[in-house]
């Protein structure tokens, strides 16, 4: 992942090989990661599919499919298949490869913004995140003097996305626990008022966090316990507007988990209330089966 807003901008500034054929990087600190991050290539794809249509019209919905662990150290070719360019409604199919095999595709719709009727769920009642623990303080809290030294130093990187957990500060996962959490997240840094660049972004940060939503009720955490989670897919709705660089609220449940797979969901609101963005995902969850002293696994041969 990116270590800082810079980075995360850079992630976001795709290389224009040919007519819709794009080519992006993963951060060089992630070159000793096991795969690339899900939100990376989701965001990147977007901005690949958001390159081929008229600046007017706003994405709407995304629906994509994480197909192989991507390789940090191996640039990434986006090749956008123009399926549909209607008086309303443009479709744009994304396919991500890496060593000539496909890594993620994705499908995004954009629509040329119109007025109807409007209605939207009410954001709950949340902590104002300035009162809340950071990340680091809050992985220092959960691991305590059990932690690898080097696995809690990557954890409480500062990096491009600043997240602040509802939980209280002595939060411990316990089995049997609420499969709902709430969490305040922003990117770090001024993105600039072009609302595609925000939208870019904030693909990017919603593959945060609901990976662990979904582990809650079993008394898992992806930094404690000997699990081994990836991404399989990856869906979102975008309803209106929003700043990716002001705090925004994910409101998260987990509905179920079976056959080694959980869904986890996510509603997005703006500091100013509104509902945003709705977000959908589906993890393989599987107990840890390597050696060392890694926290997650790469995906085995049966996924």
């Amino acid at each position: 992942m990116p270590e800082s807003f810079d980075e995360l901008i850079e992630l976001l500034d795709l290389e224009e090989l040919d007519l819709d054929l794009y080519r992006g990087f993963s951060p060089p600190g992630d070159v000793g990661r096991e795969r690339v991050f899900g939100g990376q290539v989701a965001a990147q794809a977007m901005v690949a599919a958001r390159r081929t249509v008229d600046g007017e019209r706003r994405a709407h919905s995304l629906h994509g499919y994480f197909l192989r662990s991507g390789d940090p150290t191996v640039p990434i070719v986006y090749h956008v298949d123009r399926i549909r360019d209607g008086r309303s409604f443009t479709t744009r199919r994304v396919v991500a490869n890496q060593k000539g095999k496909a890594i993620f595709n994705m499908a995004v719709s954009f629509q040329v913004p119109e007025k109807a009727w409007e209605h939207s769920f009410t954001m709950p009642e949340a902590p104002d995140p300035e009162s809340l623990p950071g990340n680091a303080e809050r992985m220092h809290a959960l691991l305590g003097d059990k932690a690898n030294p080097a696995i809690l130093e990557r954890l409480t990187r500062k990096g491009p996305v600043e997240i602040r957990f509802c939980d209280p500060p002595d939060w411990q996962p316990s089995e049997g626990e609420d499969c709902n959490t709430m969490v305040w997240l922003r990117v770090r840094g001024d993105l600039g008022d072009d609302p595609r660049v925000h939208t870019c972004a904030m693909v990017y940060a919603s593959d945060y966090t609901l990976t662990s939503t979904v582990m809650r009720p079993h008394g898992l955490h992806w930094a404690t316990g000997r699990v081994m989670s990836a991404s399989l897919d990856h869906a979102m709705w975008f309803h209106a507007d929003a700043r990716a660089d002001e705090w925004w609220l994910y409101v998260e449940d987990s509905p179920s988990a079976s056959g080694a797979r959980g869904l986890a969901r996510g509603s997005i609101f703006a500091h100013d209330g509104r509902l945003v963005c709705s977000v959908a995902q589906e993890v393989l969850l599987r107990p840890w089966q390597g050696t060392g002293d890694g926290v997650r696994g790469r995906p085995d041969k049966k996924s």
